[in-house]
């Protein structure tokens, strides 16, 4: 990568990361802690990776998908797609409040630029899989981007969507992995262990890349090598949960939390906003 792409990204992180912990901590409540650790993919996604997006037309035929199965980190979704124009920034003030457009999951019917609506966890996968078999029936272009979390791939529906993505070697499609081994009731270790989660994956025919979940770099190189991997593709991010918030990241755990206005002006250092 560039340094000024680098340089450009690491910006546009963090205050993607402040909108998110903005948003959440004007509401009151909410889930801080898996939408803060994937804004780092979404951020390579969204702002150098995914073609043919267009604000002014959400729903182009050959533009790329992006599915945020975890539908609980729809804040982090929220934020990007307010900064890209897909709706006006006024919006993030209404998270979750009586006749938002933005609920706490992403919902496709209310939100423009949501290519599904989540909520109950193991479906995604599938609707990306669905995506990427269509879009090579219809020659189509698009790269299906797919955001699952670690609690949700304990789901059965994860594994027989994995069965087929990899049987029909689906190289136009790419699952992120948000591994930050905390899920709703304590360590993912200690409810329904994972691991060995790369092999898991690679015993189901898929590329499968491990890497640091934090590190734009290793992210913008995992999904080119991806895109040439000629597989279905799995690229497991390490993430911390919260990240990017001291209040989240030192909480035992921060799956969803209270966030006063306090904590959060101090967080991001919009005294003004």
């Amino acid at each position: 990568m560039e340094a000024s792409q680098s340089e450009f990204l690491t910006a546009k992180a963090r205050q993607l990361r402040d909108d998110v912990i903005q948003t959440i901590g004007t509401f009151g409540v909410g889930h801080i802690g898996g939408s803060l650790s994937v804004i780092d993919a979404l951020t390579v996604v969204y702002y150098s990776k995914a073609k043919n997006l267009d604000p002014k037309n959400p729903r182009k035929q050959d533009r790329d998908r992006i599915i945020m199965s975890k539908g609980h980190a729809g804040p982090a979704m929220y934020a990007v797609l307010a900064d890209l124009g897909y709706f006006p920034k006024e919006w993030l003030g209404t998270l979750n409040k009586n006749g938002t457009n933005l609920p706490s999951h992403c919902d496709m019917r209310k939100t423009p630029g949501i290519d599904m609506t989540a909520g109950s966890l193991g479906q995604g996968l599938s609707v990306g899989v669905g995506m990427a078999l269509a879009a090579k029936l219809d020659k189509n272009p698009a790269t299906v981007y797919c955001f699952i979390g670690d609690g949700e791939a304990q789901e059965g529906q994860i594994w027989e969507a994995s069965m087929l993505a990899g049987s029909r070697k689906l190289d136009n499609l790419i699952v992120f992995l948000d591994y930050n081994k905390m899920q709703l009731d304590g360590r993912v270790c200690d409810i329904n262990d994972l691991e060995p989660v790369a092999d898991k994956w690679t015993s189901f025919g898929f590329f499968v890349q491990d890497i640091d979940g934090h590190d734009l770099d290793a992210i913008s190189t995992a999904i080119d090598n991806a895109k040439k991997s000629g597989k279905a593709n799995m690229i497991i991010l390490n993430t911390v949960k919260g990240k990017g918030a001291s209040f989240a990241e030192s909480a035992a755990n921060c799956h969803s939390m209270t966030i006063t206005e306090q904590m959060w002006r101090k967080e991001t250092g919009r005294y003004d906003a």
